[in-house]
């Protein structure tokens, strides 16, 4: 018996082969693309993690700014409150930063950024970067808590309540001067006040 012939034909050889180097090509273009992706994937990640570190000093700088500016804005406003009110009739006699009201009975705490007071009247004065209808809000409870503070001692004085800030809309402005506080703003070096739409509130 003659030999078996195991090789294929030339043409159908050919054919072969050219499909062997397709599979051959697609195999390393997909372990190319896969190593391409982990790498994309891993420098995405670096690229996150460096924005987040990046966007969080920034964020502490802002903070720190904030901070400064805050506690120079409300020195420079305690300083000469005393002589702006004197024009809307108030002869304070003290002005105190960053006072802290504790009264453990009544489960009160808290604190307000400028404190003017004589023998029949105080004012708490609320200051903020950009004042909010938060803000505002918060004050009013401040000075719901003060009242009780007062009664709790026999502190017969009057509180009456401000608010400042360096930038303030028109809504907060409006919200602050219809509920009776005083509405503190920067004007060049120095500021202006505004007093409420009606009488001011008494607490």
């Amino acid at each position: 018996m003659g030999d078996v012939h195991t090789q294929l034909p030339n043409s159908e050889n050919h054919i072969f082969e050219q499909i062997w180097a397709t599979l051959d090509r697609t195999a390393k273009w997909q372990e190319e693309s896969v190593k391409n992706q982990e790498e994309f994937e891993r420098d995405m990640k670096k690229s996150r993690e460096d924005f987040d570190r990046r966007m969080k000093e920034l964020d502490k700088r802002l903070g720190d700014f904030t901070n400064s500016f805050g506690d120079i804005s409300k020195h420079m406003i305690a300083i000469n409150l005393l002589e702006k009110f004197q024009e809307f009739g108030y002869e304070f006699e003290e002005a105190s930063n960053k006072v802290k009201v504790r009264n453990k009975k009544l489960d009160i705490k808290f604190e307000t950024d400028v404190f003017l007071s004589n023998f029949d009247t105080a004012m708490l004065v609320e200051i903020k970067a950009d004042l909010t209808i938060s803000d505002i809000n918060k004050h009013i409870l401040r000075l719901e808590k003060m009242r009780k503070h007062a009664d709790s001692r026999g502190d017969k004085r009057r509180f009456i309540g401000a608010v400042a800030g360096i930038s303030v809309n028109d809504p907060e402005r409006e919200y602050a001067l219809s509920n009776g506080f005083y509405l503190i703003e920067p004007s060049g070096e120095n500021f202006n006040i505004t007093a409420p739409f009606n009488k001011p509130k008494e607490w």
